[in-house]
């Protein structure tokens, strides 16, 4: 994970579910049709889908909905679940592909006046101005991931602004740990140019690109 962005962003909770070795009990009773058990996955599995879905969208209203469609997707799926991959990456590469779905349907319609965002609430002890400084940088920072692809942008966030390292990603996003380690390569290199051109985040690149030792230098416009 890049310490600088999660320092200057407004992620409260930058805690990542690991992978169990086993599925639950609760998910086998749910793949044969247990709606109880289903019940289950979904209290002890929501909170995780959430915030992973808010990394991956940004500060969107529709954050709840795009749960939704991931727990619908789920119950549809999970009849196909063999147990082949941990539950927890199978669950995770189910909400990467509905959240990426989602975005690029949304790229698709036609925007009417400007969206509402929705803030993140503010970490305690940061003041007023901090918070809404913050706030800022976080809306320019996904300004500037919504020019990326699906597959970069997912790589970027999954593992500089969630902390998930490569071999974990490559098992969510069904890519070889090569694809995933050029794609955040490649990710950084656009992202960190853009910011460098931002007035808001142009001190943040700086940063990054001094920590990055595999990052072209960047400077401000």
């Amino acid at each position: 994970m890049a310490p600088t962005l999660v320092r200057s962003f407004p992620f409260v909770d930058v805690h990542v579910t690991r992978d169990d070795d086993s599925a639950p009990a609760y998910v086998q009773r749910a793949r044969e049709g247990d709606a109880r058990a289903f019940q289950e996955l979904f209290r002890n599995h929501r909170r995780d889908v959430a915030r992973l879905v808010g990394r991956l969208l940004g500060p969107k209203p529709e954050v709840e909905d795009v749960v939704q469609e991931v727990f619908i997707q789920v119950f549809r799926s999970l009849p196909n679940f063999r147990g082949d991959a941990r539950f927890t990456t199978w669950l995770h590469r189910v909400t990467v592909n509905v959240t990426l779905m989602h975005l690029r349907a949304a790229r698709s319609r036609p925007r009417l006046g400007n969206e509402l965002l929705d803030e993140p609430a503010a970490p305690e002890g940061d003041s007023p101005v901090d918070h809404a400084a913050r706030n800022q940088r976080l809306r320019a920072l996904y300004k500037i991931l919504d020019t990326l692809s699906d597959k970069k942008r997912a790589v970027f966030i999954l593992h500089d602004l969630d902390g998930v390292p490569a071999a974990q990603i490559a098992a969510m996003v069904d890519s070889p740990v090569l694809t995933v380690r050029t794609r955040l390569f490649y990710a950084r290199r656009e992202v960190y140019a853009a910011m460098a051109g931002d007035p808001t985040l142009e001190s943040i690149a700086r940063e990054l690109a001094a920590n990055d030792p595999t990052s072209e230098t960047v400077s401000p416009r």
